[in-house]
């Protein structure tokens, strides 16, 4: 906070703890979860909301997860914690939007980065199967038939901080290609 004390646009992001099974997580995983991908935004967010109400202008984008609305028990650290930031970041975005100050969250579902080709291994390893075909199977659910790019990812991600995005605040937009298959 000391080398940039004007922040007009916050973008958050955390790389979310592996997937596992509940009943291996203590509790030093959830906070560890917790600290990461909720707290760390919220301490963040808390600290620069102040000065861009005070300008009249902010955006604030929340990188979570498209499983903040989809659940899946072995991304629960992860989706827990995402959940919690989202919630967090909703109550607040209905507070500060009279000062021009948006809070909006991406949720992103199977986009082309290192941790997708990770979780593309982790199905390999655990089915038994190759990597063709472990890819082959992340796609299934996905109504596009391909993975969403990290440009594609970015551009929404610079529209919600832009001036045009004034109007939209408290809201999650689902980067996923279709796969959500919910109304809301």
């Amino acid at each position: 906070m000391a080398a940039a004390p004007t922040i007009d646009i916050l973008v958050t992001n955390n790389g979310g703890p592996a997937p596992g099974r509940y009943d291996r997580w203590d509790e030093d995983a959830w906070i560890a979860a917790l600290q990461a991908n909720m707290l760390a935004a919220i301490l963040l967010i808390t600290q620069v909301v102040p000065g861009m109400r005070a300008r009249r202008f902010g955006r604030i984008v929340n990188i979570t997860s498209a499983m903040v609305k989809s659940p899946q028990l072995p991304m629960g650290l992860s989706t827990a914690s995402r959940a919690g930031l989202t919630a967090f970041a909703k109550a607040l975005s209905r507070e500060v939007t009279c000062d021009n100050v948006t809070i909006n969250n991406l949720l992103p579902e199977r986009i082309e980065t290192a941790r997708l080709q990770g979780m593309i291994a982790r199905v390999a390893r655990h089915g038994g199967i190759d990597e063709l075909a472990a890819r082959a199977e992340m796609l299934r659910p996905i109504p596009a038939g391909r993975f969403g790019t990290p440009d594609e990812f970015g551009d929404a991600c610079a529209y919600l901080c832009s001036a045009q995005a004034g109007y939209v605040t408290g809201q999650n937009l689902q980067i996923d290609g279709g796969a959500y298959a919910g109304l809301i």
